[in-house]
Parts: C-alpha cells; structure tokens; sequence
C-alpha cells in the first residue's frame, strides 16, 4: 500500500512539472524560453564532458587514451549517424573495452 502511494505521489508530482509551463504560459512561450530551449542542451553536454575528464591524468598511463577514444568516437558517430544512442553507446562500449585492454 505505502509503495502505492509514493509511485502516486511520484507520478502526480511528474505530471504536474510537465504540464505546469502550458499552464503558465499558454500557447505563447517567452522569448527567454525559447533561448533557454536552444541553448541549455549543448551547455549541458559540455559540462558533462568537462565533469568527465577533470579526473583524466593525461600525464601518465594509460594517457586519457581511453576517455579521448571513446569521446571521439561519439563525436564521430554523432556527426555521421545524427543518433544519440548510438553514439552514447558504441562510446561507452569503445571505453569499456579500452579500459580493461590498456590498463
């Protein structure tokens, strides 16, 4: 009954921060909105990469070798496939490989 309730609370609580912009701003959405829209994503992925590699010695082994591959990998299957799963994938793959064959 209690993990009724929490799935409840959980599910209203999401619904809620989903439709409370339409609720707020109707059919027309702020011009600071729109621009937080365009640019949060790919500011967002930035310091996912930079929180990524803080930790990378790249002065040592095995050199950030495997954190450089796996993220060129992702760029590149980004920029040819245009599929963020893929990408985020087969680089996770490549890194998971990478590190166990290096180090």
């Amino acid at each position: 009954m209690r993990e009724a309730v929490l799935v409840s609370a959980m599910a209203l609580t999401t619904m809620a921060l989903r439709f409370l912009p339409f609720l707020i701003f109707g059919k027309k959405t702020p011009a600071y909105i729109s621009y937080l829209g365009r640019v949060l994503p790919q500011a967002i992925i930035g310091l996912l990469v930079i929180y990524c590699l803080k930790d990378v010695s790249f002065l040592s082994h095995p050199f950030g070798i495997p954190e450089l591959a796996a993220g060129a990998s992702v760029v590149a299957l980004q920029a040819w496939k245009r599929n963020p799963v893929i990408s985020i994938l087969a680089g996770t793959v490549i890194y998971m490989i990478l590190i166990r064959v290096i180090v």
